[in-house]
């Protein structure tokens, strides 16, 4: 059996993990990463994770569980490879996800690394995905879970293969949340009836463009609306409040229906459009991973989801550079915004995933 260092998020589902690998035989660690010190995180009425609370809750988790227990601050960690990260993508026009940056420079390379400084030669999550193993030696392979409507493989793509060998995802096999959680209430876990997170952990109060101002100390300025002939038809609140595909709060008064469908961070303009010009059948992304570790020297078949829990879209994915790929569609895509991850399947295994390029 393996020593597993489990991340326990305070959830259910993390807690359920471990309580799985106990199960299984395996000596198992529980560790917590603090990567917020903001004290409003987790109060009541908030869905985030990463509060005192969590870290009480996991640490009572492991007592039960009779496994040791650890805590990491990691919060400068935090700011520059996620916060940080985040801010300068809003700033620079795109819609960003922290969860992934999260998953790539946290969970899946910082805390593997204090995994193997603990001893340690597996790293367990609570994520609901699966990790394919080949009986002959061959790169293991990251697949939707088998409760397709909680898959999160979408979100573990940065996962690399050095990583994806040694990890282990016990909630990839279960049938139903409410499966993780009648195991949690059995076991006499604390967490088995606690929310699910859903909120960005470090904005509390789901107020992001206000924790923008925050941040740079200063409000974002505002700009003009501009249509395809560039004339002004409003004024927006900032840059950052707006999406690519968003209909509503616009502001604008015309005889049909608008849409964002550009954002030009030189002029500080929001421009407008029908639906019509949201349709994209080509994109590029950056950052790319192929979670099997091999790049195709080829163009190969896929279906790419575009946002997490998004419409799969049937394609053909070509490598242009080193850690990058284009995506052509066999059909127009709607409402493709830069800085979003594209995830490309085949089937259920994911091929690779990137950034989706401006």
């Amino acid at each position: 059996m393996s020593r597993v260092l489990v991340a326990m998020s305070g959830g259910v589902d993390s807690s359920v993990a471990a309580k799985l690998l106990v199960d299984a035989g395996h000596e198992v660690v529980g560790a917590t990463m603090r990567l917020v010190t903001n004290e409003v995180v987790g109060a009541e009425g908030s869905n985030t994770c990463c509060s005192l609370k969590d870290v009480e809750d996991a640490r009572t988790v492991c007592e039960r569980l009779g496994i040791a227990h650890h805590t990491f601050d990691l919060d400068d960690d935090f700011t520059e490879q996620v916060i940080t990260r985040w801010v300068e993508a809003y700033e620079a026009g795109l819609t960003p996800n922290p969860c992934i940056w999260c998953n790539r420079y946290m969970k899946f390379e910082l805390l593997w690394d204090l995994a193997r400084k603990l001893g340690c030669d597996k790293l367990a999550t609570g994520h609901y995905a699966r990790v394919l193993h080949d009986p002959e030696g061959g790169p293991a392979r990251l697949a939707k879970a088998r409760f397709l409507e909680k898959d999160q493989s979408y979100v573990l793509w940065p996962v690399r293969q050095e990583v994806l060998r040694n990890l282990v995802l016990p909630l990839g096999e279960l049938a139903s949340k409410d499966e993780a959680r009648a195991i949690a209430q059995e076991a006499g876990l604390v967490t088995a009836r606690k929310h699910d997170s859903q909120d960005i952990c470090f904005v509390p109060d789901g107020d992001w463009p206000a924790y923008l101002d925050r941040w740079r100390g200063r409000p974002e300025e505002v700009g003009r609306i501009v249509d395809a002939d560039g004339t002004v038809v409003g004024w927006h609140r900032g840059m950052a409040r707006y999406t690519i595909g968003q209909r509503k709060g616009l502001g604008v008064s015309a005889g049909r229906r608008l849409y964002v469908v550009a954002k030009d961070t030189v002029t500080n303009t929001v421009r407008v459009g029908g639906n019509d010009e949201l349709m994209s059948d080509s994109f590029c992304a950056t950052e790319a991973i192929w979670p099997a570790g091999m790049v195709p020297h080829e163009p190969v078949r896929g279906e790419a989801v575009c946002c997490y829990h998004g419409f799969a879209h049937a394609c053909t994915v070509i490598p242009t550079a080193e850690g990058a790929f284009r995506v052509d569609c066999d059909k127009p895509v709607r409402a493709v915004a830069p800085g979003q991850s594209v995830v490309v399947y085949d089937g259920d295994v994911v091929l690779c995933g990137g950034v989706i390029a401006p």
